[in-house]
């Protein structure tokens, strides 16, 4: 084989695939053929439509994704494959293993970029990999207690999988809302006990039996929409926190915090996946927290969340029902060979 191919975002909603040159193996390094790919509906599908800061660095930790966000780039951080070639470390021909690495057929990697998969856990679950990373941060930044009131705005794939989580952590109850009747169902699958559209124009009477006066202890907006920030404090209790896992892009939020916010002391957390928040890094690493996740993977089985398989050559209608038709998908992979 001479050429590997590579998705390529060439402008606002025009993907394609590029024949790349097959570069020289390194001695360091091993070949992995891509078998399954992830798409992002959050940061991809910025990039997809043209809302991400262009100047903006594509990462600022994977190696992978260099330069800035502008077109033409290569982007995607969720990629399973085997071992084809190459001996590096303990890993080996055949190997199953997973990359945060852009979508593409073939590319070298070096053993620390790899990670190998547990004899057992389906290439269909491991490429969930990063999302539940993210969910895991989450939990972490939002640290939710035994018994709190914990409300989840968004319930795209990652905003599932911290449904997931959180559902483990025995709240006293756990409310999710979102658009679309396809995740508020599969929400309440994972063990919500209340789903609700944001959009019901009764929404504060069908929400106030489960939170009653005194609001919600604990807040996630997880939509990818500015404006449902406002809602987020909205539904906040006093002294309650606010976890802003949603990455807007270009897109600003106008924020009221007039009156009830500020007496009401409610705390706004950003959080992200890249970096671990500063109170945890005496006893947490990036590694031990991906780690963590490769073990949720096995138990949660999340390949149960994909709603469609696309022959990678066919990615650009992957991203055309994400961004026209997002009420029928849960997660969207890229399936390759």
């Amino acid at each position: 084989m001479s050429t590997v191919e590579a998705l390529y975002f060439i402008a606002p909603r025009t993907v394609a695939w590029r024949p790349e040159p097959w570069p020289l193996a390194p001695p360091d390094g091993v070949w992995v053929e891509t078998l399954l790919s992830a798409i992002s509906a959050g940061t991809e599908l910025l990039i997809y439509r043209g809302e991400a800061p262009t100047e903006l660095a594509a990462d600022a930790v994977l190696p992978t994704l260099q330069g800035t966000l502008a077109f033409p780039l290569r982007y995607g951080y969720a990629c399973v494959g085997r071992v084809t070639a190459g001996e590096a470390g303990s890993i080996r021909p055949g190997d199953l293993v997973f990359a945060f690495h852009p979508h593409q057929t073939h590319f070298w990697a070096r053993p620390a970029e790899l990670i190998p998969l547990p004899a057992g856990l389906d290439p269909a679950d491991a490429v969930f990999l990063p999302n539940l990373e993210t969910a895991v941060n989450f939990l972490h930044d939002g640290a939710p207690l035994m018994g709190e009131k914990v409300v989840v705005l968004g319930q795209g794939i990652v905003g599932l999988l911290t449904t997931a989580l959180l559902a483990r952590m025995a709240p006293a109850v756990l409310l999710v809302l979102d658009r679309y009747p396809l995740r508020r169902q599969t929400a309440l699958a994972l063990g919500a006990t209340a789903a609700f559209d944001p959009a019901a124009p009764d929404l504060a009477a069908q929400m106030a039996p489960w939170l009653g006066d005194d609001g919600a202890d604990l807040v996630y907006e997880l939509s990818g929409r500015p404006e449902a920030l406002n809602l987020a404090l909205t539904l906040a209790g006093f002294g309650a926190r606010v976890v802003i896992g949603s990455w807007y892009g270009r897109k600003t939020a106008a924020l009221d915090l007039g009156g009830r916010f500020h007496r009401s002391r409610i705390r706004l957390l950003a959080s992200q996946v890249s970096t671990l928040a500063p109170e945890l890094s005496a006893r947490w690493t990036k590694a031990r927290r991906l780690h963590l996740a490769l073990e949720l993977a096995t138990r949660l089985r999340p390949s149960q969340l994909i709603s469609h398989r696309f022959p990678y050559r066919e990615a650009a209608s992957a991203f055309v029902l994400l961004d026209e038709h997002p009420e029928t998908a849960l997660q969207v992979v890229l399936t390759y060979g």
